[in-house]
């Protein structure tokens, strides 16, 4: 087995063909045709990536998503929604979502997807630095950690993927992108709400740095300074 994926989806025609094809490529999945189903598995068992449809008919894909949140902020979280309205989009990575596919959809995206929010999520090479010192702060990648005297926040993987791309490329313009390319694998307009909306969260963190920015390069990108 791959991975234990978690699939909430309450549309029967759709989740039979999508399991069918998750477990036809190696993946372990266990499925749930309801938002309170879903939130009693999630009290016995733990995952290696959820996938969540946001409307159904009980307790909604957004509550899921926050539950899972308030006890494992690394697991990634990818929405499969037929809602296209970027308020929706913009609450769901607020929650702590990594990405949303919409409907309809390939199941070629959609392993890929999976493929890359695994890949990024699990696979640390020995090689790869994974401790930064930056500002006052200390960063911890592999266990998605970022402390100083006075606080200590758990990261998201794709904040800790962030944040380690940006330490990596410090003082240098990054393009939107470059940056979007990296770490959501495309450059369209809902993966840039999604950068703006991470980059909101990683200023946040460091705000206790007064000497850490993430500047908004006008038209360009971005570029972390202070390290």
């Amino acid at each position: 087995m791959k991975a234990h994926l978690f699939y909430v989806e309450d549309d029967e025609s759709l989740s039979f063909v999508t399991r069918d094809n998750l477990e036809l490529e190696g993946y372990k999945v266990t499925y749930c045709e309801n938002g309170n189903k879903a939130l009693e598995v999630l009290k016995e068992e733990t995952f290696d990536l959820c996938i969540l449809d946001v409307m159904l008919p009980d307790v909604d894909g957004f509550t899921i998503a926050e539950e899972i949140r308030k006890h494992n902020r690394q697991v990634p979280i990818l929405f499969l929604t037929a809602k296209s309205l970027k308020e929706d989009r913009i609450r769901g990575l607020r929650l702590g979502a990594d990405d949303y596919i919409t409907k309809p959809f390939s199941i070629e995206e959609l392993i890929l997807k999976i493929e890359i929010f695994l890949k990024r999520s699990q696979i640390v090479t020995k090689e790869e630095v994974n401790d930064y010192n930056l500002g006052n702060y200390t960063f911890d990648y592999k266990n998605l950690s970022l402390k100083n005297e006075t606080i200590e926040k758990q990261l998201t993987q794709k904040e800790a993927d962030l944040l380690k791309f940006f330490i990596e490329n410090k003082n240098v313009v990054m393009k939107r992108s470059d940056i979007l390319e990296s770490l959501w694998g495309e450059d369209d307009y809902f993966m840039g709400r999604s950068l703006d909306v991470f980059i909101s969260r990683l200023r946040k963190y460091l705000k206790q740095d007064e000497n850490l920015k993430i500047e908004n390069i006008h038209g360009v990108g971005f570029r972390l300074v202070g390290v």
